[in-house]
């Protein structure tokens, strides 16, 4: 059976809560139970953190004997070279993920720190974004 972690970031608590015309109006918990029950043979886990230490805690934690780490760091995506150090320093891949399509928002979300080190990066399809990056987990 595979491990993969899904691993949320900053104010991604508040999904179905906060700009929903950005990032729609489900919860996360329903969608990861819905993800859970759609990939029974996977064991998925979920953790999420509005710090940015208790990431790379995470990170570091699972970054070696997970198969797969799906990966939303919501703002510190922009800013955080101390989360994309983690991801190079782990060996599990990484994919990164958002639900909006980062490109057709802010210049300063058109750049990602932590893309260089991980495997791919999926974003625009809402939260169906995170089911695309477990897919592309599973098929490597």
């Amino acid at each position: 059976m595979k491990n993969i972690l899904i691993l949320n970031g900053p104010n991604l608590n508040l999904l179905g809560v906060r700009e929903k015309s950005i990032y729609g109006a489900q919860d996360f918990d329903s969608y990861f139970s819905t993800l859970k029950n759609n990939y029974e043979s996977v064991e998925l886990s979920y953790f999420q953190s509005n710090t940015e230490g208790f990431i790379i805690d995470k990170l570091h934690e699972v970054g070696f004997e997970y198969d797969g780490i799906v990966l939303n760091a919501g703002a510190y995506t922009h800013t955080s070279v101390a989360i994309a150090d983690a991801i190079a320093a782990i060996n599990t891949p990484v994919v990164e993920v958002h639900i909006s399509n980062v490109h057709t928002r802010e210049e300063f979300r058109h750049h990602s720190y932590l893309s260089k080190n991980c495997v791919g990066v999926i974003c625009g399809f809402g939260l169906d974004s995170y089911r695309l990056g477990v897919e592309a987990l599973l098929a490597r």
